[in-house]
């Protein structure tokens, strides 16, 4: 007669902890697959053009300057001119008025500017070597709203930036925040040139405008508090 023994108690134990033990890693792997990703701020990138020659000075940036275009004077009333005639002898008779003549003033052309701008120029040349008229500003997938405090933060870096000798084939690119109040932080060297003395002047220049607050706040419209920076020197693009 065969006897049916009953589990060790030691046995039981051990397999009881192996399936809650598996049932918790199961559990951890399904949470992890459903909690959803961080979504990341998106970046800005700005890249630093120069503008044409001449004397470095803080102030707006040159505008376009407007077409002439050209006007005529109106024309002045006609004039006429009347010949008189001879007075004939008594016995001859009179001879008929000559016609007369209409006289056509000349018309000088007038040139007369639609706009002029007599405000302080910001940019570079001989002095300067770099230039703000003109900045592009590429968005990670969006429009940014307000293109005109980015056009600032590219004048005011440029501003303090000093393209050093012998650097016209560099190119290094360094990332910031800007926080809601103006400040800067985290600035790093994102894309090295190969020249020590370039990148730092590359890092020095967004040191200075940040440190003087020269960007100021974020558009009160922006509904982030930081707004991520990529900005990108290229001596090539600079005259």
């Amino acid at each position: 007669m065969s006897v049916v023994r009953a589990p060790s108690a030691s046995l039981t134990l051990p397999m009881v902890s192996s399936a809650i033990l598996h049932v918790a890693v199961l559990a951890l792997v399904v949470y992890r697959a459903a909690a959803p990703a961080k979504a990341l701020p998106p970046l800005y990138r700005v890249e630093l053009i120069a503008a044409p020659a001449g004397e470095r000075a803080a102030g707006v940036v040159t505008e376009t300057p407007a077409p002439l275009v050209e006007t005529k004077a109106p024309p002045a009333p006609e004039s006429k001119r009347t010949v008189a005639t001879k007075a004939a002898p008594k016995k001859a008779p009179k001879k008929a008025p000559k016609p007369t003549k209409a006289v056509t003033p000349n018309v000088t052309p007038t040139f007369t500017p639609q706009k002029s701008a007599a405000s302080p120029k910001a940019g570079g040349g001989a002095q300067g070597r770099t230039g703000t008229d003109v900045a592009n500003v590429l968005t990670a997938g969006i429009e940014f709203p307000f293109p005109g405090y980015l056009n600032n933060v590219v004048r005011q870096i440029a501003l303090q930036f000093e393209v050093p000798a012998n650097a016209q084939l560099l190119v290094a690119e360094v990332a910031f925040l800007i926080q809601r109040d103006g400040t800067v932080t985290s600035i790093r060297l994102l894309a090295k040139s190969g020249s020590y003395v370039f990148d730092q002047s590359c890092i020095g220049a967004v040191e200075v405008a940040g440190r003087l607050r020269k960007f100021g706040p974020l558009p009160d419209g922006f509904t982030d508090d930081v707004l991520p920076v990529i900005f990108s020197f290229d001596p090539k693009r600079m005259r």
